[in-house]
């Protein structure tokens, strides 16, 4: 159990030190990290045929943690709110300023789609009706670090602002809903799997403006991956149910799931939690980053490698403790 201060810092803490994890091993296949890597049990540079990040440094983090960042940035600016016209001006600058340094780290599908219809100037209040992947519940982790799960309805409504402009869907916001609630929950001083458990009772029930679409439920998923889980005696027979049947892809409904699944399964010792997430392939730096979120809120940063934590700091110009600060006065 950590405090309110710890927890915050531990959910950005996690979702960085997660982040940078997974940034050698992104979009690439269990088979293709193993030959390229071996085991990624620490903080590796990526090879130079990494599809992603090519080349990139040990300790970088990615979209991941950066778009955390400007969420963090414009619910302290907006004292608690999210403005989306803002939001949606940022991305397009953050993903012009990735292009100039000749980065192939840019905009997820949903978000991307979204975006250059901004850029062709649609309305933003109906860019988001298609976005299902997880590009909402990646960065959100600061809604749920600067509001209290007490008001669920101010929640929902802080969670929805930020995903409204690229997944305004029922997936998208849940998705969201799913890890911001369980950040929130951390904070207040919940245990991983008892925040985990409250949030996937409270996130169903929250309202949403988000369009209906005919993926999976991402709660219902998550659910069932925790459940599916505790099957497993053997973490090679855990790690091959992730991949084969939980799915490891950017769709929200895969992703999310395999977080939650990882959060439960290593609630005692997230470190570990993060190592087996970026060597599953897929999106694997978006579910280190997810995992690391929520287990971080809920038992602050020392659970993470302090040599990890500080490289990803150094590396990536991070001022964790600054961000945590101006999101908990706002709670």
């Amino acid at each position: 159990m950590s405090t309110i201060e710890e927890g915050a810092l531990g959910a950005l803490t996690g979702l960085s030190l997660g982040d940078a994890l997974g940034m050698p091993t992104q979009s690439m296949s269990p088979a293709a990290i193993h030959e390229a890597y071996g085991r990624v049990d620490t903080l590796r540079d990526a090879i130079a045929d990494q599809p992603i990040a090519p080349g990139m440094p040990a300790g970088s983090v990615t979209d991941d943690t950066e778009q955390a960042l400007i969420v963090a940035e414009l619910i302290i600016e907006g004292r608690g709110h999210i403005d989306p016209k803002e939001f949606a001006k940022r991305l397009l600058t953050w993903e012009d300023g990735m292009k100039s340094r000749g980065s192939l780290d840019l905009l997820g599908p949903s978000t991307k789609l979204a975006l250059e219809q901004v850029r062709h100037g649609a309305d933003i209040m109906t860019t988001g009706r298609t976005g299902t992947t997880n590009g909402a519940a990646m960065r959100v982790a600061p809604v749920g670090i600067a509001n209290r799960p007490e008001d669920t309805r101010r929640l929902a409504n802080r969670i929805y602002e930020s995903c409204q402009v690229t997944h305004d869907t029922v997936t998208g916001f849940q998705s969201a809903a799913l890890i911001a609630t369980t950040v929130s929950l951390g904070l207040e001083g919940m245990t991983v799997r008892q925040a985990l458990n409250e949030s996937l009772r409270l996130v169903p029930a929250m309202e949403t403006a988000g369009a209906w679409t005919p993926k999976a439920s991402v709660p219902a998923r998550a659910r069932q991956a925790i459940q599916v889980s505790e099957e497993f005696s053997d973490e090679d027979d855990f790690e091959r149910h992730l991949i084969e049947d939980c799915g490891t892809s950017v769709e929200a409904n895969e992703s999310v799931a395999a977080a939650f699944a990882l959060a439960w399964r290593f609630a005692d010792d997230p470190q570990s939690a993060l190592f087996v997430a970026v060597n599953l392939g897929g999106d694997t730096d978006t579910i280190a980053a997810m995992t690391g979120a929520m287990t971080g809120a809920c038992t602050g940063p020392e659970v993470f490698d302090p040599a990890l934590c500080s490289q990803v700091a150094s590396v990536s110009h991070l001022d964790l403790q600054k961000t945590a600060r101006g999101l908990i006065t706002l709670r």
